[in-house]
């Protein structure tokens, strides 16, 4: 599930040429999905919501689709979490077309489907022209940028979901044994080895999955990818979960508040920047080897480790981190980007409500996660603890990087860590640590987004503009719904 083998191609406008050499790989791999009993594939993309969307075409249209796309109407960008839709400045309204095309790189057979294939879907405009709105296409430029100087991301996303056996508006847990109890994988074994084994088939790399802290909740995570390939597997880990726990009579919820009494479902974004050519003042840091995450170009070097800032950052990875760290409340407005994301962003509840960062603190936004002696040159990573499920994963690693790039263009400065909750220290002391709250609501948010010129210079105005009109579109629906209501509203969608 490679992705470089289309991503300069999809940057740039569909021409002749391009469409033939699609044409030919498209009818190639129909034939061999045919072979697999495949009958159709999903082609699926992420709204501005957060929602997986998707068109559908039987293998025999593979080829076509391919060479000239899938009609698609732009308005899907402006749909907010009940399907009800808002209009922009740059999108919204009945007329337009846009061409969906199939990512053959990514083009996969589903085990948890039998007889579909999914493959993420790029967007264009009938001329061949990329849309402005494909958030594929915003990241991959984003990833151009770092490459330009010299820069790589590794990414990966966990995913934690949230079992019902009720099929009703309601939640009642699957399971109900004790948090990160063995208990709740005894009582749930057939369906999390039916889970791993769908994963592991449609060619995903589990590292590990928990029962988590909520009522019915578990949490899975996947070995780190280029961030183009971390959203897609992010996109297709969770259409996997969704399909095997309706195999066993369950239905999953990755909404950020299931019940609004109890912890939500975090997407926590695990993020290590590396270099390859002469890394100035990273000249030091330990070359990876056997360690080297999966597609990472031997040795490479991780500005995560092996420098002589705190616990082992360079002084790249400390302005990288910096950059994050500085526009956080304007970052949540795509990591957090529900009104129920505000209903789990609170104090001690591991949601990272503070932006701040400290070496494991589980409390700050910021985790840093060094691993243990002796693979932290391959394994160190910045953990992004304060976003949900409600993102879409494309749009939240672009602003992500975005950030992370402002920060090495000015060579941020890092506050120093953090290692206690913050929430226990009184207010005047952490003012004089300039640790901050984080927004306690998507207002706040939506607000400090549209104030920021970085992300508003690397996203474009479109995306920006649709950001915040979808936002408030969200907000105004659920102006005067109780916590419960929200939660309720909420809980199904992602």
């Amino acid at each position: 599930m490679d992705d470089s083998g289309q991503t300069a191609a999809f940057d740039g406008a569909l021409d002749g040429n391009e469409r033939a050499r699609l044409g030919a790989r498209a009818a190639e791999a129909a034939r061999r999905l045919a072979g697999q009993e495949v009958v159709a594939v999903a082609l699926t993309w992420v709204d501005v919501s957060g929602i997986t969307r998707t068109k559908t075409v039987p293998v025999g249209r593979l080829e076509h689709a391919a060479s000239w796309g899938v009609g698609m109407s732009p308005v899907f960008d402006v749909f907010l979490l009940d399907d009800s839709i808002v209009s922009g400045r740059f999108i919204g309204g009945p007329a337009g077309d846009l061409r969906l095309h199939p990512d053959l790189d990514r083009l996969v057979p589903m085990a948890a489907l039998p007889g579909w294939a999914h493959a993420p879907a790029n967007r264009y405009a009938q001329d061949g022209a990329v849309h402005p709105l494909d958030t594929r296409a915003l990241l991959r430029r984003e990833m151009a940028r770092l490459a330009a100087d010299g820069w790589t991301v590794r990414a990966a996303f966990e995913i934690e979901w949230a079992l019902s056996e009720s099929h009703g508006d309601g939640f009642s847990p699957a399971c109900h044994g004790p948090a990160y109890g063995m208990t709740r994988v005894s009582e749930l074994s057939g369906y999390l080895r039916d889970l791993l084994r769908a994963l592991d088939t449609t060619g995903v790399t589990v590292e590990q999955l928990h029962p988590e802290y909520a009522a019915g909740q578990y949490e899975i995570s996947v070995a780190a990818e280029d961030p183009v390939g971390a959203a897609d597997t992010a996109v297709l880990v969770r259409e996997t979960i969704r399909a095997v726990s309706m195999e066993h009579g369950l239905i999953a919820s990755f909404s950020p508040k299931v019940e609004a009494d109890s912890v939500g479902n975090g997407a926590h974004v695990h993020l290590s920047l590396w270099r390859t050519g002469d890394a100035r003042d990273d000249a030091d840091a330990p070359r990876a080897k056997a360690d080297t995450p999966r597609g990472q170009a031997e040795g490479a070097a991780n500005a995560m480790a092996g420098g002589d800032g705190p616990y082992g950052l360079t002084g790249a990875g400390q302005s990288f981190t910096a950059g994050i760290l500085e526009r956080l409340p304007a970052l949540l407005a795509v990591g957090a980007p529900s009104v129920a994301s505000y209903l789990r962003l609170v104090p001690s509840h591991w949601a990272g409500a503070f932006a701040c960062w400290g070496l494991e603190n589980r409390e700050a936004a910021l985790r840093l996660v060094t691993g243990a002696d002796g693979e932290r040159a391959g394994a160190a990573n910045l953990e992004i603890k304060c976003f949900d499920g409600a993102a879409n994963p494309y749009l939240a690693l672009a602003a992500l990087l975005a950030a992370g790039r402002a920060g090495l263009a000015a060579e941020a400065a890092l506050p120093d860590p953090v290692d206690v909750d913050p929430a226990t220290l009184a207010p005047d002391e952490r003012a004089a640590r300039g640790i901050m709250e984080l927004p306690s609501s998507l207002a706040e948010s939506v607000a400090a987004f549209e104030a920021d010129a970085v992300l508003r210079e690397a996203l474009g105005e479109a995306v920006t503009d649709t950001v915040a009109t979808v936002r408030r579109g969200e907000i105004a629906l659920l102006a005067d719904a109780t916590p419960e209501q929200i939660a309720a509203a909420t809980r199904w969608r992602h």
